[in-house]
């Protein structure tokens, strides 16, 4: 093999057919650690990049781009509040490897004296790796929990507010559970990539006879993988009109481009203290019109009163 060149194929390509490499300075941002790239898997032990490592970091540093700019918005805000010592904190979700948790905390948070990040994830095994890896790295101001969405509301290892709630691809209803989530611990902003929202569409196919003698937009539906896509497209406007009704703006956008993952949908919710009204009479119509008004009582429930207002919000 010739120096420049590594063995992984592009789609489509041959077997054996060399891809030229590319200059690994002008892909890793300045700061990063090589070291926790290496880790996590996305740099070889040579400090190399393959096809399926570059793709990963392609994403991840778009997520981050997000989340960088929900960053400086938060530190600049604290300069103007010079008692505030706390820190920027961020609780993300279903953390798996901690991929997104490490890389934020690398690239921003070791460059500040304050802040906390929070990794969140039920499988033990993956708790305890990254434990052991922000050790070796000397990242002490993260800590990672063995709890679920749910029992971490009540977890008294976090804080009573956090600033940042993330969920990548957490699964059916592990986003909404973020998002309740969020809603307790007051969060100024949440970004969410919903994944595999199958709860919509098991109450869509359960009521589908009932539903395609009552109105032709049935047929939107009708098929199995028009009852999934139809699911997974009317909970994420549900989720978008209940932030907006909590009074979050939601921007929803694409985290990658769909050659990369069919799981794309970003959202992000910033708090601005104004509920849409609107916003709450859309989601109830909504709900009745797809026969799906028991949500109200567990996932979109409104409450009488105003939500909270995260601290630091006039």
């Amino acid at each position: 093999m010739k120096q420049g060149q590594v063995k992984d194929r592009k789609p489509g390509q041959a077997k054996g057919e060399l891809v030229p490499a590319q200059p690994l300075a002008s892909e890793i941002r300045p700061g990063q650690s090589i070291e926790l790239l290496k880790e996590l898997h996305i740099l070889t032990r040579e400090g190399k990049l393959n096809q399926d490592s570059r793709r990963k970091l392609k994403q991840v540093y778009h997520l981050f781009r997000f989340i960088e700019e929900i960053l400086l918005d938060l530190q600049a805000q604290r300069k103007d509040r010079a008692s505030d010592e706390r820190g920027i904190t961020l609780a993300d979700h279903g953390a798996g490897k901690s991929y997104l948790g490490f890389i934020v905390y690398d690239l921003f948070f070791k460059q500040n004296p304050s802040g906390h990040v929070y990794g969140i994830e039920t499988r033990p095994d993956l708790v305890q790796k990254s434990r052991e890896l922000a050790a070796r790295l000397g990242f002490g101001r993260m800590s990672f929990l063995n709890l679920s969405v749910a029992e971490s509301m009540q977890a008294g290892e976090l804080p009573a507010h956090i600033d940042i709630v993330t969920a990548l691809h957490a699964c059916d209803t592990a986003t909404d559970d973020a998002i309740a989530f969020g809603l307790q611990k007051q969060a100024r902003y949440m970004v969410l990539v919903p994944c595999c929202q199958a709860e919509v569409a098991r109450t869509l196919n359960s009521g589908k006879a009932l539903s395609l003698s009552r109105t032709p937009l049935a047929e939107l539906w009708r098929h199995p993988l028009h009852t999934r896509e139809m699911g997974s497209q009317i909970t994420n406007v549900l989720r978008c009109l209940y932030l907006e009704a909590m009074g979050y703006q939601v921007t929803v956008t694409e985290l990658v481009g769909w050659e990369h993952s069919l799981k794309n949908e970003l959202i992000i919710a910033r708090y601005t203290g104004q509920r849409k009204r609107a916003a709450a009479q859309r989601l109830q119509a909504i709900l009745e019109e797809f026969g799906l008004t028991e949500l109200l009582q567990s996932r979109f429930r409104l409450p009488e009163g105003q939500p909270p207002v995260p601290s630091g919000v006039v």
